[in-house]
């Protein structure tokens, strides 16, 4: 079973791995109904996400990098607030740190996810 990191998620592969001394002519027809799989999941993430979220363009990214950029800031600006007292933060502070992380974690993984989009072909992108 092979494993593949992204960026936050360990994702073990759970593929059929197929005996290598299997006919040839099999061999090609399971690639050709894996192929046909690929291009379903292909067109129902095309036809779904493309409905919901439509066409991108260079206003919305911005708008998400915006807001990545100020989560990012809020998190880090506040954390050297209080480590600026000196003193052992306390549980509320560690909580309210880590709640701010996550939340630009979430809008970070949130702008990759839409460069996949369009890069996969799932929304169009306009200029």
């Amino acid at each position: 079973m092979s494993v593949t990191r992204t960026q936050t998620i360990l994702r073990e592969s759970d593929h059929f791995m197929p005996d290598e001394s299997s006919d040839p002519q099999a061999q090609r027809r399971r690639r050709g109904h894996l192929e046909q799989i690929d291009y379903i999941a292909y067109a129902a993430n095309r036809a779904v996400i493309g409905k919901v979220l439509g066409a991108t363009d260079q206003k919305k990214f911005q708008r998400m990098a915006m807001a990545v950029a100020s989560a990012r800031a809020r998190w880090v600006s506040t954390a050297l607030a209080a480590s600026e007292a000196g003193a052992i933060l306390s549980h509320a502070q560690v909580q309210q740190l880590a709640q701010l992380r996550q939340a630009y974690e979430e809008l970070a993984e949130a702008y990759d996810g839409l460069r996949r989009l369009i890069d996969r072909g799932y929304v169009s992108h306009e200029g």
